[in-house]
This record gives structure tokens, C-alpha cells and sequence, in this order.
């Protein structure tokens, strides 16, 4: 037990300064404790403990060594050292007392040294700082800081320039109350933006009746059936936000056990290997009331994943964005929007982002109902390069239930986002939500509703994994088999060209839903529903001014979707059905590659007409495992040499017309896309052909409106037929 250091006495050593003092206090608290030593203790010396006698020595070195091993001896410890050292357990005890008492006052003393050195520091740096803040400069303009006065005058001119625009928009108000006959009210007077319910971008009003009811066509451009939010324009109440954090951490929760557990939650199905949600076993884990009571609800449940060309950090930042995410799922998502941002997140990953959205989902076709949903979207990372993005239904609509034709209910759905080597992410989804098919689907496209593949996680992860690989054949080297004048080989050129096509596709595909439309029902027979047509007028950037005719019809095919696709993307068979070729024979002037099928390409075309060479045709062609679309547009040769000179393709018009192509949801349908020109298998197909065309540039009348209607009637059903010929389908009516 006894120190190394204390042992340097008796093996001759010198012994140290501080352990003459160490020793020198020992003794000390033993006088002063009035504790006897053996009778020769008086012999001890303070000034030169060494003359003191050995036995005495090595009982007081015996003390400290013990008390730096143990200073809380138990009562046999303390009977043992009073026996070694001559003396009553109870003096061992008193000592070992005094002796703890005497270092925790020496510590205690040592801490709050310390503590005054680093509070004098810490004054010093802040007297420093102080000075430092009074001689800062503006870095923008290199000026002196804004001091109280600056603040205050920029304050009273903010306020000046507030009440004048109270003012004005008190007059604006006025002046538009007079002109439609009614007061406003502060709700529809503030409401410019598109889908509100007073839109007078576009020439209509609410409750304001038509002089013709035959002519109650939808004139309003983005007319949407989402309300105004009862707090959107005052604001969230704390509750409710309490309330929402509360709903998105909860959803966050069952989402990432839906991730991450296959059974007993989830059943791999035997006939095409995909997982399917077990309903009792997640009733028992999730208890919860289902939020439709009616015959027609159902739950539609599924869960996918793939591998994407596209980081983590990237794909979150396109999720927290409503604009890049209605980019990235342009064939999915209709329309989107932000409609409150509750917590932006850490700067840098997004972990802790939770937003409150609204969105339109859509099949592209007018025969199925599109799905809204107000959600919340909260992200959170979970592990380093580990994200997780759910997505859950609010009630934020309470008084507007019925608003909504076709109802739907999201419980916790989304994904997890996880990096992988190379720039790419494995990306895991799960979709789940509860429908209420009021208006049951129409035939033509029950079976493929049916199975999912309409709204599903399938349908997520393969437009995911499609539109990545777009993105990166943007940002990089894209194939071409032909260019346009040699200029289209540059990368502004490419980059301008892709930006375009993809606004195409997009614009396209927003504009199927075609609320308001008419049904021209003669058209219709067992396997062709008809042609829909709706009339708009159009003033949104990038499209022509003016009102705009659309019409689609959609129809089955006894041809497999792969061979419809190769059918529509053949220039040698375009004379066949398009007519803005006459009937002429067409050239591919230029071609970019945009993703490893070689299905997935833009081209131009130029139709060949004699004594016209002003116009091309851009187009589009997109295919992917579930389906395929082909869209295209007139564009005048100034604005497609401008685009391919790498200029900007934003300001100019575009009006696009296509095909959408899918399988019809049977058993025996379902071919994937692939490399090969045909295919074994000969299920149906479900083909959608939409016209847009523009038949005004000004405000037209009702008759021209009728005329241009029965003009677009008649042109998308002889193009039908036309493509039924030409197809050998014929007899398929």
C-alpha cells in the first residue's frame, strides 16, 4: 500500500520538497486533532521531519498513502490501520474526516480560482468585441453599420408604403366591385393566383350565368376545384401547428417501420413477386378508423424500390421544393404548391423540414378522376447519408368536405432516400391511401385502376428512376444521330433544346384533366369513350394568347403498348395519321438520346411541304416499364434555331399535342419496355389522344367557340380512324 514515491525514503533516495510538505500537514491535523502518537511521538521535528523517529515516520507515511487509496475506510479498515499505527479506531475515523474535509476545501478553492481567471477572460473578450462592433462597415456598400435612427426612418417609410398600397387595393376593389355588379370580398379580391376562385386573368367570375347554357365550356385558364384555406391568408394558429408537428412525427414513425419490416407487415404476392400491405397485421400494429364509411371505399397499398442516377442531398432538396417536384414527376403531378412552410429544416440536408402541401395526381386521361390531397411533408435524417420523407393527409378542409368529386385519404406514406458509391441513391417507397370512388372509373380503365399500377409506389419509383436518368443525360454528353445545322452539337444548345421538350411534356400533361369539358358521346362504343373537348383562354407564359380548343379521346387496342409506341415514333408512318404532315413524308433533322432506351429521345422533324419551310415538329418520346407517351409541337424555324443556339427556350410558345400509351391493366397485359422491336406477348393497350389547338388570338364569340369545337371534334376522329387503319385495328370497334 505504500507510494513509490513516499518508498524513496527508505531505499536512500532524496526525498521532495513537496513531500516534506505532503508529510508536514499529515502531522499537523494529527496535533491539531489532539490524536497521540507512540510515546516518542514529541520527537517529531516541522522543520526537518526526517529527524523525527522511524517507527513515528512510517506511521504518518502509512496514513497519507492509505487515505490517497481509500479515504472512506469501513470499520475493519479502520480497526486494521489503528492497530498498525497504535491507535483507537475512533481517532482513525475523526482523522480521515478532517482529512476529506481539508481537500474538498483545497478543491473547492482551486475551482473557483479557475472560474475568476475565466470570467476575467471571458469580460476582456467581450469589452473587445464591444469596440470592435463600433467601428464595423457594411460589407455591401463599405458604409458605416445602420444605427437606431436609420432603423426608425426605414421603419416609417415601410409603414407610408404599406397604407398606400391598403389604398390602392381598396380602390382596385371598388373598381371591380362596380364592374361585376357585387361586392368583393377580401378572400376573392385578394385571390389572384391561378385555381382561386376568382381568376380575372381569365375572363370568369363566380356565380356569374351565361347567356347560352349550350356554351358552358371552361374559360377559365387553371381552373382548379382546391379551395382557399380558411387560414391561409391569416395565418396558423399555434395549436394547429402543435397539432401538425404532432401528426408528422407520428406518420414518420409508422413510415419507417413500413420501410424497413417486410413480414408480418408486408406479403410477397406469388403471382408477380410484389409486396403487398397485410391488412390484419397492420390493423394490429396501427390501429385506426377508416376515413370513408362507404360502400365504394377501398385501400390501395404497395411498396417498390430502385436505384436512381441522382444523390440524396439532390433528390431531398427536388421533395422540399413544389415547384422542382412537380419537375421531377411531370406525368404524375398535375399541379402543386407550398402552402405553408412550419419548420425550413437544418440548413445544408432538410432534416427537420415539415411543410403543409397541396397536390393533383392524374392518370392522363379525362376518364379517370384526378386525386388531391392537402398533406404535411416532413424529412428527416436518420442516419448520415439516410433520409426519410413522408407524406400524410391533413384535415386542414374541415368545412369544404363535398368539394372534392372523387375522395381520397393519404395515410403515412413516401420514402427512404439512401446514398449510395457513384453519385446514385437506392430509393424505397411506400404508398397508401384510402379512396372513396364515388364516381365509379370508367371501363376502359377499371382494370388498370384496380391493380395499382395507376397511383402506386411502382408508378413513383419507375417515373423517379426514368426522370433521373433524363437529368443526367441533360447534364451530360447526349447522343445524337443527327444534328441541326451542326449547332445542336454544343451543350447550351442540348441543354436549351431538353429544357424545352421538357415544358412540352409538362404543359401537356397539366392540361389532360380538362375540367369543364363537354362529351360528344356519338363517337363512343365499346371500346372508345368518346371525345371530350374544352375551350380556355390562355394567357400563361410560354403558351399562345388567345383561346385555346382541347380535345381528347381515349380508346383500347388489341396491339401490345410496346408495338403501339414503336407504331407512333416510325417517321415513315407519320403520314398515315399526322395531319400537320399532309400526308407527305417527314425527315429527323436532328436527334437527342435522353436515357439508355432508345425509345427515349427528342427530335425534330421538318415536314416536307413545298413553298413552306418555316415550320418543324418537336417531339418528344418517353417510355418507361408501366407505359409511354409521345408528345409534339409546331414550332416556327426563328424560335427552334434560337432554341438550338442555346438561347433561352422560356419565352417561347408552345401548344403540344401527343399520344399517352399504357397497358389495360389485364393479366395477360403488362409488357415491359425493352430494347427489342416487338414483343411475344399480344395483350390490349390503352391509347389517349389530345389536340390543343389554337383557334383565336383575341376574344372570340360563342359561334366561333362552337365552330371550333365541332372542328376539333371532327379532326381528333378522323385521326382515330386513321390510326386504326393504319394499324390493322379496324375491326376492334
Amino acid at each position: 500500500m505504500v507510494n513509490r514515491i513516499n518508498l524513496t525514503i527508505f531505499k536512500g533516495g532524496e526525498p521532495t520538497p513537496s513531500f516534506f510538505g505532503e508529510l508536514h500537514n499529515v502531522v499537523q491535523f494529527i496535533w491539531e486533532d489532539q490524536l497521540r502518537w507512540p510515546a516518542n511521538s514529541q520527537r517529531y521535528n516541522a522543520s526537518n521531519p526526517l529527524t523525527t523517529g522511524s517507527e513515528e515516520l512510517k506511521a504518518m507515511v502509512k496514513s497519507v498513502t492509505f487515505f490517497k487509496d481509500c479515504p472512506h475506510p469501513d470499520e475493519n479498515q479502520r480497526k486494521q490501520l489503528g492497530r498498525e499505527l497504535g491507535l483507537q479506531p475512533r481517532q482513525i475515523k475523526f482523522w480521515f474526516q478532517n482529512k476529506r474535509t481539508q481537500t474538498k476545501a483545497q478543491h473547492e478553492r482551486a475551482d473557483n480560482t479557475a472560474l475568476r481567471a475565466e470570467n476575467e477572460r471571458i469580460h476582456c473578450e467581450n469589452l473587445a468585441i464591444r469596440e470592435a462592433l463600433k467601428n464595423v462597415i457594411c460589407p455591401s456598400c463599405g458604409g458605416p453599420p445602420f444605427g437606431e435612427e436609420e432603423r426608425q426612418r426605414n421603419l416609417e417609410d415601410l409603414q407610408e408604403e404599406n397604407a398606400q398600397l391598403k389604398e390602392e387595393h381598396d380602390k382596385v376593389s371598388n373598381l371591380l366591385a362596380q364592374y361585376i355588379g357585387k361586392p368583393i370580398s377580401p378572400i376573392h379580391s385578394l385571390s389572384s393566383a391561378p385555381g382561386s376562385p376568382v381568376d380575372l386573368s381569365a375572363g370568369s367570375y363566380p356565380d356569374q350565368e351565361m347567356e347560352d347554357p349550350s356554351l358552358d365550356l371552361d374559360l377559365a385558364y387553371g381552373n382548379s376545384s382546391n379551395p382557399t384555406l380558411p387560414y391561409q391568408l391569416k395565418g396558423i394558429p399555434e395549436m394547429e401547428k402543435s397539432l401538425m408537428a404532432e401528426t408528422a412525427m407520428s406518420a414518420m414513425d409508422e413510415l419507417i417501420r413500413l420501410l424497413r419490416i417486410n413480414e408480418p407487415l408486408w406479403i410477397k404476392s406469388s403471382t408477380d413477386g410484389k409486396y403487398v400491405l397485410h391488412r390484419e397485421s397492420y390493423e394490429k400494429i396501427f390501429p385506426r378508423a377508416n376515413h370513408f364509411k362507404s360502400s365504394n371505399s377501398r385501400a390501395e397499398s404497395s411498396k417498390d424500390s430502385c436505384l436512381v442516377t441522382m444523390n440524396g442531398m439532390h433528390l431531398v432538396d427536388m421533395f422540399l421544393d413544389s415547384n422542382k417536384w412537380l419537375d421531377l414527376f411531370p406525368t404524375i403531378v398535375t399541379k402543386a404548391r407550398t402552402i405553408h412552410v412550419l419548420e425550413t429544416g437544418m440548413l445544408g440536408n432538410g432534416s427537420g423540414s415539415l411543410q403543409l402541401m397541396y397536390e393533383q395526381m392524374h392518370l392522363l386521361s379525362p376518364l379517370v378522376a384526378p386525386r388531391e390531397f392537402y398533406f404535411l411533408r416532413y424529412c428527416q435524417q436518420i442516419e448520415v447519408g439516410l433520409w426519410v420523407v413522408v407524406d400524410v393527409s391533413y384535415d386542414c378542409c374541415r368545412e369544404n368536405q363535398s368539394i372534392f368529386p372523387f375522395r381520397c385519404w393519404r395515410l403515412p406514406s413516401g420514402c427512404m432516400i439512401q446514398e449510395m458509391p457513384n453519385g446514385c441513391s437506392k430509393v424505397t417507397w411506400v404508398e397508401h391511401v384510402e379512396v372513396d370512388d364515388r364516381t365509379l372509373t370508367h371501363r376502359l380503365y377499371r382494370d388498370l385502376v384496380s391493380t395499382g399500377l395507376v397511383f402506386g409506389a411502382e408508378r413513383w419509383v419507375v417515373t423517379l428512376q426514368r426522370m433521373c436518368e433524363r437529368f443526367a443525360y441533360s447534364m451530360g454528353e447526349c447522343a445524337l444521330s443527327r444534328e441541326f445545322g451542326g449547332v445542336i452539337g454544343l451543350p447550351e444548345g442540348r441543354r436549351s433544346i431538353m429544357k424545352l421538350a421538357h415544358r412540352m411534356v409538362k404543359n401537356f400533361c397539366a392540361n389532360l384533366s380538362m375540367s369543364g369539358k363537354m362529351d360528344f358521346p356519338n363517337f363512343s362504343d365499346v371500346n372508345n369513350s368518346g371525345v371530350r373537348v374544352s375551350v380556355r383562354k390562355s394567357k400563361e407564359p410560354g403558351q399562345p394568347n388567345g383561346m385555346i380548343v382541347s380535345a381528347a379521346t381515349s380508346l383500347w387496342l388489341p396491339l401490345s403498348p410496346h408495338d403501339v409506341f414503336n407504331f407512333f415514333r416510325d417517321e415513315n408512318a407519320r403520314a398515315q395519321w399526322d395531319v400537320l404532315s399532309n400526308g407527305k413524308p417527314v425527315q429527323e433533322t436532328a436527334h437527342l438520346s435522353n436515357g439508355a432506351h432508345p425509345g427515349n429521345c427528342i427530335s425534330v422533324i421538318r415536314p416536307f411541304i413545298p413553298n413552306e419551310n418555316h415550320m418543324v415538329i418537336l417531339q418528344d418520346n418517353y417510355i418507361d416499364s408501366l407505359g409511354s407517351l409521345i408528345v409534339y409541337a409546331p414550332i416556327d424555324m426563328p424560335a427552334i434555331t434560337m432554341a438550338v443556339g442555346g438561347e433561352d427556350s422560356s419565352i417561347i410558345p408552345i401548344l403540344p399535342s401527343g399520344f399517352i400509351i399504357s397497358g389495360d391493366g389485364r393479366p395477360d397485359t403488362g409488357t415491359r419496355a425493352s430494347s427489342s422491336t416487338s414483343t411475344s406477348k399480344c395483350g390490349g393497350s390503352l391509347l389517349t389522344v389530345a389536340f390543343q389547338i389554337l383557334v383565336s388570338s383575341s376574344s372570340s364569340s360563342k359561334q366561333l367557340n362552337m365552330e371550333s369545337v365541332a372542328t376539333v371534334n371532327t379532326l381528333i376522329s378522323s385521326t382515330v380512324q386513321r390510326i386504326k387503319v393504319a394499324m390493322n385495328c379496324g375491326g376492334s370497334d
